[in-house]
């Protein structure tokens, strides 16, 4: 027992050491910071889904698909404001709801290419976002 924990236990120490820094990032983040912290999560997530998908790890591809869509539902579309986005709010809500589904179908048929879409979706997205951050020079 002792062998299996011990040879566990740095991973744990190393996942326990990222938690503690993803937690000190989104503390200390602004709320613009965190949209593309969501942005990037999803990203990485679906990478690794796809790696989990090429090497046959069904598992681990299953966890990275869920974590993304987790993403786009709780994160990013939960977040809209829909009486103040207009137009703009109520496009996102539709394109994260088929992105969500897009997700789950691609899931359930190990389907690359629908992972893949789902990048290339969100990823003018994220860009958009990332360019008009706020310049922070600017407060000072």
């Amino acid at each position: 027992m002792f062998a299996t924990t011990s040879v566990h236990a740095p991973h744990a120490g190393a996942g326990a050491y990222r938690q503690v820094g993803v937690t000190t990032g989104v503390a200390a983040a602004t709320p613009h910071q965190l949209v593309l912290m969501l942005f990037d999560g999803f990203d990485e997530a679906l990478a690794q889904a796809l790696g989990s998908l090429r090497d046959g790890a069904i598992e681990s591809k299953c966890k990275a698909i869920t974590r993304a869509g987790r993403i786009v539902d709780e994160g990013l579309r939960a977040n809209l404001d829909l009486s103040a986005g207009g137009a703009l709010a109520a496009d996102l809500r539709e394109l994260y709801a088929y992105v969500s589904l897009r997700l789950v179908k691609a899931n359930l048929h190990n389907d690359a290419a629908g992972i893949e879409e789902c990048r290339r979706l969100i990823q003018p997205l994220r860009e958009a976002w990332a360019s008009i951050a706020p310049d922070s020079t600017q407060a000072a």
